[in-house]
């Protein structure tokens, strides 16, 4: 370990995470290229062959050039995501609440002979309300 001073470590820690966020940049651009519907095939294989012929450039000059579009890409597929996530609890929600007529009702006379037992209400009422619930 004396010779290998811990300033060379430092530098080989720092080396190593530039390295491991360049790959991250890497696949992000390329997953951008793949999901941008406004380029053309050709465009996407001239950015792909840039990106992966001259790497380090490409992808800098591909973030100058493309940043803005490539934000506003994800933030729409998280707007997306977010309304088809919605749209599948209301529909869940809608298809539960119309099958389960009668869950509700077995539901409300469990809570109605709760209220019996724990002396809330007296025989008269309980027979009221369940068959009021029944009718």
């Amino acid at each position: 370990m004396d010779d290998y001073p811990l300033l060379n470590l430092f530098l080989t820690m720092l080396y190593l995470f530039l390295w491991v966020m360049w790959f991250f940049l890497l696949f992000k651009v390329v997953t951008d290229l793949f999901r941008d519907h406004t380029l053309n095939g050709w465009a996407k294989a001239g950015w792909l062959i840039f990106v992966i012929l001259l790497p380090y450039l490409g992808v800098l000059i591909y973030l100058i050039v493309r940043g803005r579009s490539m934000h506003e890409r994800d933030a729409k597929a998280v707007k997306d995501s977010e309304a088809a996530f919605r749209q599948y609890v209301r529909e869940a929600a809608n298809s539960e609440a119309s099958s389960s007529g009668s869950t509700s009702h077995v539901s409300d006379l469990t809570k109605l002979a709760e209220l019996k037992d724990k002396g809330a209400l007296n025989a008269e009422e309980y027979e009221r309300a369940k068959a009021k619930l029944l009718a």
